[in-house]
């Protein structure tokens, strides 16, 4: 699900500016929805020039977990060690390799990003956010950083364990790809 998500797009119509997310809303299915439009310069490219973005993943750690938003949050029935995945998260922070991190056939010819915050939160209704903002992001990072922490809160891998999964480089050492039920693109800024 995407809360932040931006666009670009060329166009010759007449509309003005500020009518445009209605003329597009107008045609759109009800489960998306265009909240703003501005005019940008021609060399804006709304994936190539963002400065930073922040992806949070939402799990339900409740025992029943819920009918309503199953297909919002992931739903995780054992108890996690909120505290031990709150030390572990702090590892990504900082320039790093994540190729331990992203998927098999990922395009992309680096895999060094930089991650500027990390956090693990508890909300209320036994609800953690876990929530990454990074310069770039490897195709199923955010999943597979949320699911190295599960493991950590499971108590299958250790806090300071994270330091050497990363050097590892191996896909092979860090946890499983969440569900993309739970995953969030929260912000992008330019």
């Amino acid at each position: 699900m995407h809360y932040g998500q931006v666009a670009n797009f060329k166009t010759n119509s007449n509309i003005p500016i500020e009518k445009i997310s209605i003329a597009i809303n107008s045609n759109l299915k009800k489960s998306i929805i265009i909240k703003s439009a501005e005019e940008v310069g021609e060399r804006f490219h709304s994936r190539l020039t963002c400065k930073n973005k922040t992806y949070r993943y939402i799990i339900n750690n409740s025992r029943y977990g819920t009918a309503i938003y199953r297909n919002l949050e992931t739903h995780i029935p054992m108890k996690l060690n909120i505290e031990k995945m709150q030390q572990a998260v702090k590892y990504f922070e900082g320039e790093h390799d994540f190729k331990a991190f992203k998927a098999s056939g990922t395009s992309s010819k680096s895999s060094v990003r930089t991650i500027y915050r990390a956090e693990v939160k508890e909300m209320p209704n036994k609800r953690i956010w876990i929530e990454l903002t990074g310069n770039g992001f490897l195709y199923n990072m955010v999943r597979i950083i949320s699911g190295t922490l599960v493991e950590v809160g499971l108590g299958k891998i250790e806090p300071e364990e994270i330091e050497k999964i990363i050097e590892s480089k191996n896909r092979e050492n860090a946890g499983k790809t969440l569900p993309p039920q739970g995953l969030y693109l929260v912000e992008v800024n330019y």
